[in-house]
């Protein structure tokens, strides 16, 4: 069976067509990396992702500060740990390495501010 993966591992972007027989690699063309072929197995077997959003921030020179997650978390989480994420909001001033959330949903990973925001004057 022929499958084709846009890598999201760096900024090449490498649309690879993976050849596969009973989940497994046969074949790989189109990574530019070895990277691609990391990722191409872990989507097969434990697909990850991250996430970068944003969340309120009450009396900040900017309404919103960046954050993101420390590690990946599986593929089928993100829903649940971007509601999660949602329910917060920060008052000003909050430094970027702050962590919001400890473990997000129990997993090894963290929500962190990534974009420091001071008070409103």
């Amino acid at each position: 069976m022929l499958r084709e993966f846009t890598c999201i591992i760096c900024p090449n972007g490498c649309e690879i067509e993976a050849e596969l027989q009973d989940g497994k690699i046969i074949s790989l063309n189109g990574n530019l990396c070895p990277k691609g072929e990391a990722y191409v197995q872990q989507e097969l077997t434990d697909p990850q992702r991250n996430i970068a959003t944003s969340v309120l921030v009450k009396g900040g020179e900017l309404p919103l500060a960046s954050v993101r997650l420390t590690k990946p978390i599986p593929k089928g989480q993100v829903f649940a740990a971007m509601a999660e994420i949602r329910k917060l909001s920060v008052d000003a001033p909050v430094q970027a390495g702050t962590v919001l959330i400890e473990n997000i949903l129990g997993y090894d990973s963290n929500v962190v501010v990534t974009k420091a925001v001071g008070v409103k004057s």
